[in-house]
């Protein structure tokens, strides 16, 4: 486990941003991970994953996992995995909540198309 998430080692949220965090590398190899946000009231920071672009955002709240897709709003999402973040215009969102099941290649399929949107514009 990483210093990124040692805050809420042993805790299902991290070891969930863990396995998010997996899958992002599998769907993307070339994928950049940097923590921004570093606060005294979260000091870890939060994980952001880029790639020509930011891809998603990795929070971690009392009750879920929330993943940030910056254009989400613009990506297709047949497996219907986002379920947040409806309000705006551009982002959308896949809140994860303890003993929520995730569906690992319709999230690589998601990451993969983040990742071309993103590559499409640059």
């Amino acid at each position: 486990m990483t210093d990124k998430t040692k805050n809420l080692s042993g805790d299902w949220r991290g070891k969930m941003l863990s396995r998010l965090r997996a899958l992002i590398e599998q769907a993307d190899p070339d994928v950049v991970e940097e923590v921004k946000w570093r606060k005294p009231s979260n000091p870890a920071g939060v994980p952001v994953w880029s790639h020509d672009g930011m891809i998603c955002t990795g929070e971690t709240f009392k009750d879920k996992v929330k993943l940030t897709f910056a254009y989400g709003a613009a990506l297709d999402d047949p497996s219907g995995l986002f379920n947040a973040g409806f309000g705006g215009n551009t982002r959308r969102a896949i809140d994860i909540r303890e003993g929520e099941v995730l569906d690992d290649e319709a999230f690589k399929a998601l990451i993969r198309a983040a990742v071309e949107h993103n590559v499409s514009k640059a």
